[in-house]
């Protein structure tokens, strides 16, 4: 690689150890289908879909001649009073895979700003009730909700919030549903529903008429793979529809396939309020969130606004943005033509036997997964994440790539994977694990 250190130096990394980066900089020039490439051509294999983004394969003609035909044609609107065609047909693709009634959709950027526009949606549609009182949000510990203030404090990850301070107030957390007696088990766990029963001890404690949504991630996604027990989320709505909260689904990593539905909520069988998306709605190829929204908390908030101003005071320079539009309009239709989530749910069960496979390692400590998602966690080390660091490091130098949250592998490959790609992950990841804990 020749580059000179100071053009290393300038860009300041996201979530990623920055001065051991510049010493040993892992670097991609390119990407097709199953894999990435490496300035000096060394293909790497992607087990997390990069970023739990390319569920299609990376760079998709299609969405590339897509959105440069786009940028060509029109390649800015503002989403203020003004619009563009792209916005509206990208929409009603969204909301023709959403649960029945959660058919209004607002466009975003980021995960991180869906979040944040969710709890925005929750206050104003609780105000246009005349319960602006309701301004308590729930999440759950060991949560991830993105990095905006709002989600920042919704988070359950320690190491996201600890040097940032309370953030904001209102914040109450569920305990999380990671259980020793689930160790090992395949999809849903048989203990731990009752940990819903938190809700309605948080309601106990504030009031019937104080929380406004609790923010829920069907599957924990970013915190290591936590699927939930049988039971627990049909408890949540239960209690969530009884007391007037709105349940909000993250759906960032799961949405647009990854359990084999188009969300986890058709997987699971449970409809909340509002689902928060972003990651595979546009493959990875452009940046998009949204929030997809029940069509009556839409209409309670137009409806109560006066005529002639605008009904709900948020929105970002880049909501909609063509460019945008155009590749989920085409990542939408590769899902469709390719029928890439029952492709998913076929390629599951395979999945799942390899990873579960490598729970007979002595140097694993449990593994998780439902659908094209699992989490293989290994014991730890001299301290938390020190082993998932250092696992991380040994797949790329043999070629994989996946992401790690604490001592935890996040498999979660894209829904073209073969077999074969299957069983090289697997075998990267046995042999790697074994090396690392001789």
């Amino acid at each position: 690689m020749d580059m000179k250190v100071e053009n290393l130096e300038r860009h300041w990394l996201p979530f990623t150890n920055n001065r051991e980066f510049k010493r040993e900089p892992r670097l991609f020039v390119r990407a097709s289908g199953m894999h990435y490439y490496t300035p000096k051509g060394r293909k790497v294999l992607d087990g997390s879909s990069g970023l739990f983004t390319s569920a299609a394969g990376h760079c998709r003609a299609e969405i590339a001649a897509a959105v440069a035909k786009q940028l060509e044609t029109l390649d800015f609107t503002p989403s203020f009073q003004r619009s563009h065609p792209g916005a509206f047909e990208l929409a009603d693709g969204v909301a023709a895979l959403t649960p029945t009634g959660l058919d209004h959709v607002f466009f975003c950027n980021s995960g991180s700003e869906a979040v944040d526009t969710a709890m925005k949606v929750a206050l104003a549609y609780h105000l246009a009730r005349r319960e602006g009182q309701r301004n308590y949000f729930v999440s759950r510990e060991r949560a991830y909700h993105g990095v905006n203030i709002g989600g920042t404090a919704l988070s359950g990850m320690v190491r996201n919030r600890e040097v940032f301070g309370a953030l904001m107030p209102g914040i109450l957390h569920l305990r999380h549903t990671l259980l020793p007696e689930n160790r090992l088990t395949r999809g849903m766990g048989a203990k731990g529903a009752e940990l819903a029963d938190d809700l309605a001890r948080f309601v106990n404690l504030v009031g019937e008429k104080r929380i406004a949504a609790v923010f829920v991630e069907p599957i924990a996604g970013s915190t290591g793979v936590i699927v939930p027990p049988r039971g627990y989320l049909e408890r949540l709505r239960e209690i969530c529809t009884r007391y007037g909260i709105l349940l909000v689904f993250d759906e960032v990593i799961c949405g647009f396939g990854r359990t084999g539905e188009a969300f986890a909520a058709t997987s699971f069988g449970v409809t909340p309020d509002l689902i928060t998306m972003a990651k595979a709605l546009t493959n990875g190829a452009q940046p998009m969130g949204a929030v997809a929204v029940r069509a009556d908390i839409y209409r309670t908030i137009l409806d109560a606004a006066p005529e002639g101003v605008p009904e709900f005071f948020h929105g970002y320079t880049y909501t909609a943005h063509p460019a945008a539009c155009a590749a989920g309009l085409a990542t939408l239709e590769i899902y469709r033509k390719e029928q890439l989530f029952a492709a998913a749910k076929d390629l599951s069960g395979y999945f799942l036997d390899r990873m579960f496979a490598l729970g007979d390692l002595a140097g694993v400590a449990d593994v998780r997964g439902f659908g094209l998602l699992a989490g293989v966690e290994v014991k730890p080390g001299k301290a938390p994440g020190v082993r998932g660091h250092e696992l991380q490091a040994k797949l790329y130098d043999r070629g994989l790539h996946v992401k790690t949250t604490g001592d935890v592998a996040i498999m979660a490959p894209a829904f073209i994977a073969s077999r074969a790609d299957i069983d090289t992950m697997a075998d990267m990841l046995r042999e790697a694990i074994k090396e690392l804990t001789a």
